[in-house]
């Protein structure tokens, strides 16, 4: 069974409240890192993870705007999560950190490292979801037609507020897991808990919708010429980086990955071949071993 993680504590950031877990080093001499989650997830995510890193790491767990705790944000998507994040480590006075991203966190994550240098350390990135254009490759594909759909998020909310909290916890899961039969009901339970709580949050859907509408934009932007593609700040990152993939990720093209590692001058490539697009979740043990000699180079 997970060690849940601790409850955390709500900071001011520029006026709005930026929900933050403490995950302390078992050595005073244990180094800063934060874990930034994917979307539609929290902090609570890294439940898995970050103890089986304390031996290493002293970190923190973020929940991006309108996600986990946090209260919703003026804007959404790459950019605002990124600035988030900056803010953060700014704030706490904590960098450099290990920085770690999932998913659409794996793309804040790069975006803060290309920024910001002086604030990162190392950088792990798990099924980062920078751009791809074959729909085929995505689950999440059938979902685009609805960003075209004006006040979606509107009904988005009614209609996920008549769905079951257990059988979307199941849903999900089976979705992120690349081995079904490694989810157990403690698992579901937990998720279904979040989902359950998220349905009472008037702006969740909100933010669920215009994030990924952001990322889509993102991934259209990239071929184009200007600063504005992913693919060209990933390029900038100078912070040795681990990258970690699931061969059955049904999020997120497999090909993905190791254009991210061959984009990153410093980096290193993982692919996992039973695991799906939760790595951290699915293979802590695995994950864990390898962010630990990758962070002994270093």
């Amino acid at each position: 069974m997970t060690t849940p993680l601790p409850p955390g504590r709500a900071v001011a950031l520029d006026g709005l409240i930026t929900h933050i877990r403490d995950i302390p080093g078992d050595d005073p001499d244990a180094e800063p890192a934060l874990y930034v989650h994917g979307l539609g997830g929290s902090g609570l995510d890294w439940a898995d993870l970050a103890p089986l890193l304390t031996s290493r790491l002293s970190a923190q767990a973020i929940d991006l705007p309108g996600f986990g705790r946090s209260e919703p944000g003026r804007r959404y998507g790459v950019a605002a999560c990124a600035a988030r994040t900056i803010r953060w480590l700014e704030e706490s006075g904590r960098g450099p950190v290990h920085l770690f991203g999932n998913s659409h966190g794996g793309t804040v994550s790069i975006v803060v490292a290309a920024r910001r240098p002086d604030l990162v350390r190392s950088l792990t990135l798990i099924s980062p979801a920078m751009p791809f254009t074959d729909p085929r490759w995505s689950e999440h594909s059938r979902l685009l037609p609805l960003l075209l759909v004006p006040w979606v998020h509107v009904l988005s909310a009614r209609y996920l507020s008549t769905l079951d909290p257990t059988e979307v916890a199941r849903d999900n899961l089976l979705r992120c897991y690349g081995d079904p039969t490694l989810i157990t009901e403690e698992r579901v339970a937990r998720v279904a808990d979040e989902v359950r709580r998220r349905q009472g949050l008037p702006w969740y859907p909100a933010a669920t919708v215009r994030t990924f509408r952001d990322l889509v934009g993102a991934f259209l932007r990239a071929p184009l010429p200007g600063g504005g593609s992913l693919w060209r700040t990933a390029a900038g990152v100078t912070a040795p980086t681990l990258v970690i993939a699931g061969r059955r990720d049904r999020l997120i093209d497999i090909r993905v990955a190791p254009r991210v590692a061959a984009a990153i001058p410093d980096s290193r490539l993982l692919i996992l071949d039973t695991v799906g697009h939760l790595a951290h979740v699915e293979a802590p043990g695995t994950v864990a071993g390898a962010v630990l000699d990758f962070l002994a180079d270093r």
